[in-house]
């Protein structure tokens, strides 16, 4: 059964490319996600993997206490095709295209393959982008605040392993050296943490040389004796196969979607190790664009609030402790409550309910 408001799939006009902008929920306000432009085996796949992650930004938004719903939006690349910039316009003006049908429904921000330029393009036709370039009166990319609200996380698991928030000498195996992975290596690496790092572009290891890291080839990562695993490439690395190989006390990234499924998460906490629900530990990016572009907040002010994703883990981790649950089941109860906290109180023109928006921290 599916489990959205909305579900949009067009053929782009101009592209010729599937376009699918998945709205799962608007009760806590108008839905908000990321533009994923990549490449599916079927463009099915593209369908699943919007699904999958709109369904995740409700939970980001309601555990963090924004105002804001789920969605996610994504361009289905046939295996091997590479976007000239002629090709690409085509595509990001497609996406504006079918987000303008939405009627306010849903707004987008960058994702793996875009940024903020890209949103920029979107921003000629709908006003419903987040994360344009500071130059154009956005809140630009959203990667350094994922990477900084991330490392916040971290901070949270290691006072609950450890008994102190830094990370100084604690071993840590990153996945992924992409724009929110690398920016996070450098934080870590400057915390004086030591690194085990990986990348499917070999390029990038250029970047584990500079940061003194061991490098290791991208399926080996897994396996790592290491205090705390940090994904931070594509989902669906932790699957029952995968959990039994893991050497780490902790599981802590930015990567969306990590799990194969929900029962990964209960196989993680039988061999007792801690997961901090991605869509928690990833916020960073979306709370500082709607503290800059929403709430109107300065630069300071919103990172405060993205800070503040250390405090929203530890007590995350003390409720599971308390109620004797996982820390993903506490998320998602916790998501659950703010959810079913919010009172409608009107209709937008497109026919969805509004709602009070929750108070935010």
């Amino acid at each position: 059964m599916l489990d959205h408001e909305r579900v949009a799939v067009h053929t782009g006009r101009r592209s010729r490319l599937p376009v699918i902008v998945a709205v799962h929920s608007t009760a806590l306000g108008p839905a908000a996600g990321g533009l994923r432009l990549w490449h599916y085996p079927d463009w099915r796949d593209g369908l699943a993997d919007a699904l999958r992650l709109s369904a995740a930004m409700t939970s980001k938004f309601a555990v963090a206490g924004l105002p804001i719903g789920g969605g996610k939006a994504v361009v289905a690349l046939p295996e091997g095709e590479r976007l000239d910039p002629g090709r690409r316009l085509d595509v990001l003006r497609d996406v504006a295209e079918v987000i303008a049908s939405l009627d306010g429904a849903y707004a987008t921000g960058p994702d793996v393959g875009t940024g903020p330029d890209d949103m920029a393009v979107i921003a000629e036709s709908t006003p419903h982008v987040f994360c344009r370039p500071e130059r154009l009166g956005g809140s630009g990319d959203s990667s350094p605040h994922t990477a900084r609200g991330t490392l916040a996380a971290l901070r949270a698991v290691a006072r609950r392993l450890y008994g102190t928030p830094s990370l100084a000498g604690r071993t840590l195996a990153v996945a992924g050296l992409g724009r929110v992975g690398g920016r996070l290596a450098r934080l870590l690496a400057a915390e004086g943490a030591e690194l085990t790092v990986t990348d499917i572009d070999a390029g990038k290891r250029a970047l584990g040389e500079e940061l003194g890291a061991v490098w290791r080839a991208p399926e080996e990562i897994l396996a790592v004796d290491a205090d705390i695993l940090v994904p931070a490439a594509l989902g669906g690395v932790l699957s029952a196969r995968s959990v039994a190989g893991l050497r780490c006390r902790a599981v802590v990234g930015p990567a969306n979607n990590q799990l194969t499924g929900p029962e990964v998460a209960d196989l993680l906490h039988e061999r007792g190790i801690l997961w901090v629900p991605d869509y928690v530990a990833s916020a960073g990016g979306v709370v500082n664009a709607v503290s800059v572009e929403v709430h109107g907040l300065g630069a300071e002010q919103a990172r405060v609030r993205v800070d503040a994703i250390e405090g929203t883990v530890d007590a995350l981790l003390d409720t599971a402790v308390r109620l004797d649950r996982t820390p993903a089941r506490a998320a998602e109860e916790l998501a659950r409550l703010r959810l079913a906290a919010v009172r409608p109180v009107g209709v937008r023109p497109t026919g969805h309910a509004t709602a009070e928006p929750l108070a935010l921290p």
